[in-house]
Order: structure tokens, then C-alpha cells, then sequence
């Protein structure tokens, strides 16, 4: 307690406000408990920015932890771009306190002489992306916490590329932030620099999601489309661009219409949860609607309903989303001329396997990467030149349509989901029938995941210990099938656990196991980098002979998931 009460005390120095100083005296003196969780370890500048739980101290997003976090990044700006003048893009979301945390960063690089591009308002995640590039920016800086609890915020590094950072940038702004005093921050705001931008970064964002997300789709204005913004960012983007791209029946819920960082009408703004789109999908019903479209609060993942082969509205999942969504874009890439095997499309190591099978059977390379589409812009930036990008997506409701946006893009999935709709509606077939279609000709695969939280300061080394005893003691047999490879992206070896062959794995190093089964059944564990629960991933794929035993044979795949998860004591 006495190390957690120096840190804390340091926070009652002139170097902080008066209020943060008072927030800190009175956990001092009545609050021991709250106190060490907020100082018992530095809220850590990860690979993929920051998140945390509002509030003062080291293991809080506020002023200084975000302030120490830009100072960072524009000493590294300065070193990477030298004699030039530096430009940066900073949007923000809906949450509690994102407009007052967007303007302290935007002062924070104004007074190290940077140029700041502020958006007036809060903005999808995607579109900060694109003004990157749009305005040849050097960085860009997002002030999110995803579907986080209302009581969280968050910070995103971009590159000058629209892509979040990957290394070595990564871990060079890492290390300058480290490096860095509370004390060396530089407040003293350069007005002069920061400039507000809105309306004409939308009106360019649309235009090239509408040319990017559209094809040749007839009675557009026919397909009856419920969507929700769940109280988030999208309502700003997603009325507009559909408008623009023909679609007329929009029904927009309007109890969870209004931006409000509280998301009062769900437990979690998550549209990777069936409750989340409950509201959603009761209009659909009443209204007999054709699609339900929900998006995260800062509008880069996609949540999407359709009428299932009884009519009633289904969630589908990411894998599902993207298998579909891939398939669609590059049959129409073939429609337009523009095949001749110089195409990838991008996924990632724990998404469904069922996209490489699409991509193959039309001569287009899948490029796997990991988690995060950081690295599927990497996949960009690396084939410039060489391969053209269709789009990619993950399992976690995600999807990125061309390659104007490096970053997953709520906005262009929306219009792209109606596109295949649309099409499907006018040609007599639905979205869920074109998605069986698939598992037809390519295997029904069944994606599942499940994720154990562990809170708390013992949280983290329980989580380890998990992936300890994974690595160290490999599983054998997942239900009745042996396991052939495990795949150790932290240590970048596959190895066949049958003949003992261990190749080496040509992807970034992340702490992710992957076991593959002769019954072509994975299971892949995951901690997450930004909250304290380790994920697993499943699965499972049998052929489908025709569309009338879909039903049948996704109930057997989903006993074969519950059989594993009970097998592996998760349950």
C-alpha cells in the first residue's frame, strides 16, 4: 500500500489540476480500496492505443494519461517526419467526456506545433480513417471505447496510411510515451492550429463509400431496411448514404436514435448480442421488414438480421456476415472484368475458414493476418503495386469494403448488406438463402465463441495461466477427432502433434493458440489485449447436400460445439 500511496500522492503536486488533485486527496483519505485500483499499475499504451475506466490516476483514462499519451505520439511525429509540418486528424465518439478528451489532445499537439484537422462533432470511427488520407495527414487519433460500458473511453493511434499503428511504429510511440513525465506534457494550447472540419469530409466520406459499397442492384427502393444506431456515432453517416445510394425504406428506431454515452435502452451497445438488436428486430416483425442493420457507438462493426428460411428474423454472425459479403463482392469484381488472379481479400487467423474456400473456387488469394484490421491495412500497404484488395473482414462483426477506408467501416458494410439484399430480393431468393447457397457448395461451417472474464487484479494472471496450461500440456482429442496441429502464434510454430514436425508461422507474434483437429475442427484461445477475459473460438463444418437439410444439419454442428465446450470444462 505504501508504493500505491507515493504514486498517488505524486498526483497532488503541482503538475495536475486542482480538482484531479482533490479526486485523489479524498481516496487518500477514505477510499484505500478504490485508491490502489486506480494506481496499482499504469493504464498501458498498448499496440492498440488505450482503454480504460474514466477517472484520476495511472490506471484511468483522464487529461494526463491521454495528455502523456499524445506528448508521446508528437515527439515521434517530429522524429519520423522531420522539417515539415506535421497534420493530424482527431474524431471522437458519443461516450461521456470523448468532445472534452478530443479537444485536450487536439491542444496537447497544437502546442508541439502540429496542425490539427478536429472534427466539430462526434464522427464514425471509419470516417477519421478516410480523412487521414483525404487530408494527407501524418496521423490520426480516435477518442472511442467501442461497445465498452458506459464508464470506459479510449484512444486509437492511426497511421499516415488511415491503418492503426503496427510496428514498428507501434512500439516506438510505446516507448516515447514511457520515456515520458506527466510534467513534460505541453498544454499550452496554439489555437491558430486547430482547425474544425464536418460537413465536407462527410459529403467526400459518402461519396466514396457509395461508389465503393454499390453495384448494379435494381429495386433498391423495395427492400425494406430497419436500423438502429444504438445510440452511437452512425446515425451522423449511415440515414445520409443510404439515401444516397437509393435505398427510401429506412425505418430508424427511434427510442435509440439520439447519441447518449449512457445507451439507455440496452445493457451492452454491442450488436454482436442478440438483446442489443431486440428492439430492432421487434420493428422488423411489426413492420415485416426485409433487413435489420445495427452498428457499434463508434459505427466500425455491424450487426445484421435477416429472415431465416421460417421467416423470422435471425442475428448472423460475423463469419457468416463476411462469408457472404466476400462472396458477393468478388462475383460482382468477376461481373465487371476485373479477375485476372492479382486479388486478395483479407480475414484473420480465428475467422472462419469458409472464406478461403469462397476466395479459392474464384482464384483470389486469402491473406490471413491477426486479430484487428490493423493488419489487414498492413495486407494493403504491403501489396500496393502487386495485388488488388476486394475487402475483408473478421469474426467480430467487422468488414472493409475496398480500400479507401483502412480500418473496419460500419457505414460501406450497411450499404453493402443492402446491395446483397436487394439483389437477392429481386432475383427471388433472401440473404439467408444466399448464405446456405454457400454452405452448399462449400461446407456448412459453424463459428462459436465464448469468453471467460476474469476481473480483478488477479484476473490477468489467471488468464495466463490458462494459456500456460494450454501450451504446456496440449490437448489430444476434441470430441473424438485428434488433434493434428497447434498452432502457437506467440512462439510462430505449427507443429503436428501426430509426427512431432514443427514449421514456422509467418505472421506477427500474438498470444493466440489454435488447435486444429483430422476433422478439419478448430478451436483457437485468445486473451483479449483490452479487457480481462480470454476468448475461445470454435469451429465446426460437415457437408450440406441441399438448402431443405440446413436446419438438421447446423442443430448437429451446434450439439458438436456444446459436446467441445463441455469436453474442454469451459461450461
Amino acid at each position: 500500500m505504501s508504493t500505491i500511496l507515493e504514486k498517488a500522492k505524486l498526483w497532488l503536486s503541482d503538475t495536475f489540476d486542482a480538482t484531479t488533485q482533490q479526486e485523489i486527496q479524498t481516496l487518500i483519505n477514505n477510499d484505500p480500496e478504490q485508491l490502489t485500483e486506480r494506481f496499482y499499475k499504469n493504464l498501458e499504451f498498448g499496440t492498440g492505443g488505450m482503454r480504460g475506466v474514466m477517472g484520476a490516476g495511472t490506471n484511468r483514462i483522464n487529461k494526463y494519461t491521454l495528455g502523456k499519451a499524445t506528448q508521446g505520439l508528437a515527439n515521434y511525429l517530429k522524429q519520423s517526419f522531420p522539417n515539415k509540418q506535421l497534420k493530424v486528424a482527431i474524431a471522437y465518439d458519443c461516450r461521456h467526456n470523448s468532445n472534452t478528451f478530443a479537444k485536450i489532445v487536439a491542444n496537447v499537439l497544437s502546442a508541439n506545433n502540429i496542425k490539427v484537422f478536429l472534427f466539430e462533432d462526434m464522427r464514425p470511427t471509419p470516417e477519421l480513417s478516410f480523412a487521414v488520407r483525404h487530408l494527407n495527414c501524418d496521423a490520426g487519433i480516435v477518442l472511442t471505447a467501442s461497445h465498452n460500458p458506459p464508464e470506459y473511453n479510449g484512444y486509437k493511434v492511426y497511421w499516415n496510411d488511415g491503418s492503426q499503428i503496427v510496428p514498428p511504429n507501434d512500439i516506438n510511440i510505446i516507448n516515447e510515451v514511457n520515456s515520458l513525465d506527466f510534467s513534460e506534457i505541453n498544454f499550452n494550447t496554439n489555437e491558430n492550429l486547430i482547425e474544425y472540419i464536418g460537413k465536407p469530409i462527410d459529403n467526400a466520406f459518402i461519396k466514396a463509400s457509395v461508389a465503393n459499397g454499390t453495384f448494379d442492384t435494381k429495386e433498391r427502393e423495395k427492400l425494406k431496411i430497419v436500423y438502429t444506431s444504438l445510440h452511437g456515432t452512425s446515425i451522423k453517416l449511415i440515414p445520409d448514404a443510404l439515401a444516397a445510394a437509393g435505398y427510401t425504406d429506412v425505418n430508424i428506431v427511434k427510442e435509440q436514435e439520439v447519441p447518449d454515452g449512457d445507451f439507455p435502452t440496452v445493457a451492452s451497445p454491442n450488436p454482436e448480442e442478440p438483446a442489443a438488436l431486440k428492439m430492432a428486430t421487434e420493428l422488423a416483425k411489426k413492420l415485416d421488414a426485409d433487413i435489420v442493420i445495427g452498428t457499434d457507438p463508434d459505427s466500425d462493426r455491424i450487426g445484421i438480421a435477416v429472415k431465416n428460411l421460417k421467416g423470422d428474423m435471425q442475428l448472423l454472425n460475423g463469419n457468416q456476415t463476411m462469408s457472404v459479403m466476400t462472396d458477393f463482392l468478388i462475383k460482382n469484381w468477376k461481373k465487371q472484368g476485373k479477375l485476372n488472379r492479382k486479388q486478395f481479400v483479407g480475414s484473420t487467423i480465428v475467422s472462419t475458414n469458409l472464406v478461403n474456400k469462397i476466395a479459392d473456387s474464384y482464384g483470389v488469394e486469402t491473406h490471413i493476418g491477426l486479430t484487428g484490421f490493423k493488419w489487414i491495412a498492413k495486407m494493403i500497404r504491403d501489396e500496393e503495386g502487386k495485388l488488388d484488395f476486394i475487402g475483408g473482414g473478421e469474426e467480430s462483426f467487422g468488414y472493409m469494403v475496398g480500400d479507401f477506408v483502412r480500418d473496419k467501416d460500419a457505414v460501406t458494410a450497411t450499404l453493402l448488406a443492402c446491395e446483397i439484399a436487394a439483389n437477392a430480393k429481386a432475383n427471388g431468393s433472401s440473404f439467408y438463402k444466399e448464405l446456405i447457397q454457400l454452405y452448399v457448395n462449400h461446407n456448412f461451417y459453424k463459428e462459436h465463441l465464448i469468453a471467460v472474464v476474469k476481473k480483478g487484479m488477479d484476473g490477468a494472471e489467471i488468464i495466463s495461466k490458462m494459456m500456460v496450461d494450454l501450451r504446456e500440456n496440449p490437448i489430444s482429442e476434441i470430441d473424438g477427432s485428434k488433434v493434428e496441429y497447434l498452432h502457437d502464434y506467440q512462439a510462430s510454430t505449427k507443429t503436428n502433434l501426430l509426427t512431432g514436425k514443427v514449421e514456422s508461422i509467418a505472421i506477427a507474434k500474438s498470444n493466440v493458440l489454435i488447435y486444429e483437429t483430422a476433422d478439419g475442427t478448430k478451436v483457437a484461445a485468445r486473451p483479449s489485449g483490452t479487457e480481462p477475459k480470454i476468448k475461445f473460438y470454435f469451429s465446426v463444418n460437415t457437408p450440406l447436400d441441399n438448402l431443405e437439410n440446413a436446419t438438421s444439419t447446423e442443430s448437429k454442428l451446434d450439439a458438436k460445439i456444446q459436446r467441445i465446450i463441455k469436453e474442454m470444462k469451459l461450461a
